[in-house]
């Protein structure tokens, strides 16, 4: 009987505490934010449609514009801590780049194909240009929000937009945006389990093959 020996592994970090804290925080955040947004939306809707109240938070349209506000300020102070780190610790450059057209669709063929193997600690192509898409809706979503708030006072970012109305819906639909992220970032999730583990410990077993 011929013995296969087993491929040595070690728990390496792979993501930061920086990252993993910021992360939390702004799951907290953009959910707050998604809920009492909704909310808001219902009191004067767009499109004919609302959102079901079970689906809201706030209460009232005082209560959900209070948690609005409230979530908008640690969303946007705690990603330009990301950011900030993302930008000096090189976290941007080392986790999201580098990226190429042929990459994201070499990689998203093999993702309908379901043959995309993923190794924990590294972001595939689809996953990289996902990441950064987020980032873009999120730095959107707050300039947006703030000609929203303070559209006499910031009026010239307001006018950026095309004036209110129209912030208004570019606001929606970088929110609308995000919230397809979310959906597929917790389907990737319930696809690797061991993901969320690793986001929450910071540590995940790799094999020395992964690690070359």
């Amino acid at each position: 009987m011929t013995i296969v020996p087993e491929t040595p592994s070690r728990l390496v970090v792979i993501h930061p505490l920086v990252v993993r804290v910021t992360h939390w925080i702004n799951a907290v955040a953009v959910f707050c934010m998604l809920f009492s947004g909704w909310a808001i939306y219902n009191a004067s809707p767009l499109f004919p449609f609302a959102f079901p109240k079970w689906a809201t938070l706030g209460g009232w349209l005082g209560g959900a514009l209070a948690w609005h506000f409230a979530a908008m300020w640690l969303f946007a102070l705690n990603g330009l801590a990301y950011v900030a780190y993302g930008l000096l610790a090189r976290h941007f450059a080392t986790s999201f780049l580098p990226l190429s057209p042929g990459a994201v669709w070499r990689d998203a063929r093999a993702a309908l194909a379901l043959r995309l193997s993923h190794r924990v600690g590294r972001y595939n192509a689809v996953q990289r240009l996902a990441y950064l898409i987020a980032i873009a809706l999120g730095l959107l979503l707050v300039a947006s929000g703030c000609a929203l708030w303070k559209p006499v006072q910031w009026q010239s970012l307001a006018n950026l937009f095309g004036g209110y109305e129209w912030a208004r819906r570019v606001h929606f639909f970088a929110m609308a945006g995000l919230a397809g992220f979310i959906l597929l970032h917790l389907a990737l999730v319930i696809v690797v389990p061991r993901t969320l583990l690793a986001m929450i410990t910071g540590r995940a077993r790799v094999t020395e093959e992964t690690v070359r």
